[in-house]
Formats: C-alpha cells, sequence, structure tokens
C-alpha cells in the first residue's frame, strides 16, 4: 500500500502539489477562524439551575427546593451527573452531561423538565438557567471611576444603563453586577399603629403591591374625539409610597404614613467589593458564551464600552480590572516567537546536515504545511488556539520534520547502491 501511494505520487507531482497548495490555503484559512484563547477549556459540559428563596434556611432549601429539582432532574437524557448544593436563601443545581452533547441541546431539555418540576415547588419560586458560560467565561472585568457619585447612584447607572448596553455585544452571555447599593423604597412600620388600625403585615404587603400598578380604562368619546382613559399609579418617589391606602376607618383612608415611615436605603449586602485597599467600586464582570473567540469578544466589549462611555454623566469613566486579552496576547507572541525560531533553527540543521539544496525544501516546506493542517484539525475538534495546543504544535516541529529527512536520507542511499552496482552500469 505505501509503495503504491509513493509511486503514484512520483507520477502525479501535480496532483500532489495542488492538493499541498489546497490544503496550505484551507489551513490558513483555519488559522483566522478558530477561537484564541489564552488557557484552555477544561471545564465540565453543565447547566446551572439557580433558585432564589430568600430568607429561608439551607435545610428547608434542601427539603423544598433542591431536592424536588434534583429528583425531576436526573430523566433528562444523556446526563453525566446531577449535584445540589443548598445555601441560605439560594439553591444551585449543577446538570453535567456528557462531554459531546451540543451545550444549547442541554439547556433546552433541562427548561424543558424545569417547566415540570415547578410545579413541586412551593408557590411564587421559579427556578431559572444560568448563564450559557463556562468556567473560564469570565474574561474582562471593569470598575466606575466616580468620584462624585455615591456608590448607590453606581449601582444604579451600572444596572440601568451600562450593563444593557454591553449585553448587546455578540458573545457576551451575561454582564454580572457588582459592588455599591442596590436602592429600594424601605418601609418601617410601627407594630403598636399597625394593632391600633387592625392591620396585618400581609395586609400592608398586599396593599403596596397593588397601589404600584398602572390600570386600564374604556375609550370615552366627546365631541367627535376619542380619548383612552387609564390610571397611572406607578410610584415615582417616596410621597407616593407614603399616600399609599391601606384601609378605612369610618371613611377616613390608612395610609402607609399612619402606620409607619417610608425611607430610600439599599438591599442587604453579604459582603463589599474593595479595590486595592482604596475604598469601595461598583462594576462588572463580562461573561463570554460558551464556544466564542474571547479575544473577539474582549476587543468588542472594549469598543462597546467607548461609546457608552459618550453617554457617562460627567466624571464618570470606566477603569479595566482585569482583562484577558493581555494574557492572550503575551502567550500567543510567545509561543508565535518560539514557533519561528525553530523553523529557522531547524531549517539550518537540515540544510547543513544533507547539504542539498532541494532536498532541504522538500523537507522544510512540510513545517508550514503540517502547522495549517493542524489547525484545521483543531476546529474540526471545536480546540482553541491557547498556550496548550501552539505548545504543543511547537514540540511536534522536530517530529514533523524526521519523517522528510529519514525519507530522504533512505533515498539517498538507495540511489548510491543502485549507481554502484555493476549490474546497473552501462556498458
Amino acid at each position: 500500500m505505501v509503495h503504491k501511494l509513493i509511486e503514484f505520487s512520483l507520477r502525479n507531482r501535480f496532483i500532489v502539489l495542488m492538493i499541498s497548495v489546497g490544503l496550505l490555503t484551507w489551513g490558513i484559512f483555519s488559522i483566522s477562524k478558530n477561537p484564541i484563547d489564552a488557557i484552555p477549556d477544561l471545564s465540565e459540559n453543565q447547566v446551572i439551575v439557580f433558585t432564589e428563596w430568600m430568607g429561608r434556611s439551607p435545610q428547608v432549601i434542601e427539603d423544598q427546593v433542591t431536592y424536588p429539582l434534583v429528583s425531576n432532574l436526573q430523566g433528562i437524557p444523556k446526563v453525566k451527573n446531577i449535584r445540589g448544593t443548598s445555601m441560605f436563601g439560594m439553591s444551585f443545581v449543577y446538570i453535567i452531561f456528557e462531554e459531546d452533547v451540543d451545550v444549547y441541546w442541554a439547556r433546552t431539555r433541562v427548561l424543558e423538565r424545569l417547566n415540570y418540576a415547578q410545579r413541586l415547588l412551593p408557590e411564587g419560586i421559579t427556578p431559572t438557567l444560568g448563564p450559557d458560560g463556562t468556567g473560564v467565561g469570565h474574561v474582562f472585568w471593569y470598575t466606575l471611576d466616580a468620584k462624585k457619585m455615591d456608590l448607590g447612584e453606581q449601582r444604579a447607572l451600572q444596572d440601568w444603563y451600562i450593563k444593557f448596553a454591553l449585553q448587546t455585544v455578540s458573545g457576551v452571555a451575561e454582564v454580572a453586577s457588582f459592588g455599591g447599593f442596590e436602592k429600594q423604597y424601605q418601609i418601617v412600620i410601627d407594630p403598636v399603629k399597625l394593632q391600633f388600625y387592625n392591620l396585618s403585615m400581609m395586609d400592608v404587603m398586599k396593599q403596596v403591591k397593588a397601589g404600584n400598578n398602572d390600570v386600564g380604562g374604556r375609550k370615552f368619546e366627546m365631541s367627535d374625539m376619542a380619548y383612552i382613559i387609564r390610571g397611572l399609579g406607578y410610584i415615582k418617589n417616596k410621597d407616593d409610597v407614603e399616600n399609599i391606602s391601606l384601609s378605612n376607618t369610618n371613611g377616613i383612608p390608612i395610609r402607609v404614613k399612619d402606620i409607619g415611615s417610608v425611607q430610600m436605603g439599599s438591599d442587604l449586602r453579604l459582603g463589599i467589593f474593595d479595590e486595592n485597599g482604596e475604598g469601595e467600586v461598583v462594576g462588572g464582570i463580562v461573561v463570554m458564551r460558551y464556544g466564542e473567540n474571547a479575544d473577539r469578544v474582549i476587543t468588542a466589549v472594549k469598543e462597546k464600552m467607548k461609546d457608552v462611555e459618550k453617554g457617562l454623566p460627567e466624571g464618570v469613566t470606566f477603569k479595566i480590572s482585569y482583562d484577558r486579552s493581555s494574557l492572550i496576547e503575551a502567550a500567543i507572541e510567545t509561543i508565535k516567537t518560539k514557533l519561528l525560531e525553530e523553523i529557522i533553527i531547524v531549517c539550518i540543521i537540515v540544510i547543513l546536515f544533507l547539504f542539498h539544496w532541494r532536498s532541504a525544501l522538500s523537507i522544510i516546506i512540510q513545517i508550514p504545511i503540517t502547522i495549517a493542517v493542524s489547525f484545521i484539525l483543531l476546529n474540526a475538534f471545536g480546540i482553541t488556539s491557547n498556550i496548550m495546543s501552539l505548545t504543543g504544535i511547537a514540540l511536534a516541529i522536530g517530529v514533523i520534520v524526521d519523517n522528510g529527512i529519514i525519507m530522504s536520507e533512505n533515498s539517498y542511499r538507495n540511489l548510491s547502491e543502485w549507481q554502484n552496482n555493476p549490474a546497473n552500469k552501462k556498458v
């Protein structure tokens, strides 16, 4: 078989040359399409289900949320393992799929099963899927440099403007906010007044919830004109909360301000985010989508941040806390330099040992073709260009030329024996 292959190649050198040029062109195209990252993604193929039930103990979360979810998610096809974690007010379920399963197919199957499993959970509890990212998806961190704004205003700016803008970037799965204070209206109730007006906490909660709403009316016609009647009831400031009616006594409304006070405060914080010991900051974490090109996503995020920065209040700018693109560029540049050095050294050694430029050229030309074909295989198997894969290619350069050197030396030896054989000499 090998003899016939060699014979075919020698007799059809033009075809072999065209195939080599085609592989080289395909490989160069594959290099531009191959995702680039600093480190290989070795995380498991998983889907995360997150459920929040604030104020409940880990044991209650385990019994009423985590256990029902884990029990009902076990029937999903191609699931390798399911892990559940319960903590104060939160439940996490990790569904580990087999490696060959498409992540979006897996998310669809989990979502289908959640629609069935949700009926077993307490009323008002809705499990949600985590972002379609991986363990190494945190590719970019930033903070806000806004010395003239308090932490609550910075967090509001991050949550309601910056976050939504950056999530439109292609390849971004999520922008997670951190730091600062999440603003909320807080009602401080006087229990004595609550008892005096014969109200309960549930009465207050229901009425406040109902009082923050818009209602639709009907169409009113007058003088050949039609008007749409609406009731506008959304809360816009603290006074609106204070004036919400809870009940009435002898026709006199009992309002929120009659049973307590309303103040602007922050949501419960479980920690703070400090930057270099210089104080608290507000910022976001950009999570890359599964299988995306990290370098390309970071570049697109930086471009979007330039546009977003134009609409920020005066004195507010971005500060980059973590940028993986610098690590990616440094790793790729190091490997590229080492590849070039190895190629030059191997070429010099081949020329010195063979001392015949045509034979050396036939061996040296294998190096770029083989490297280009390697990127075709990297794309086929879904492997990124990272420090591990490129180092493997660099280490294999010596092996690449070994075959050509052995074949060239073997050809010289056979030709020498044939020429020195008296039976082959012309009379």
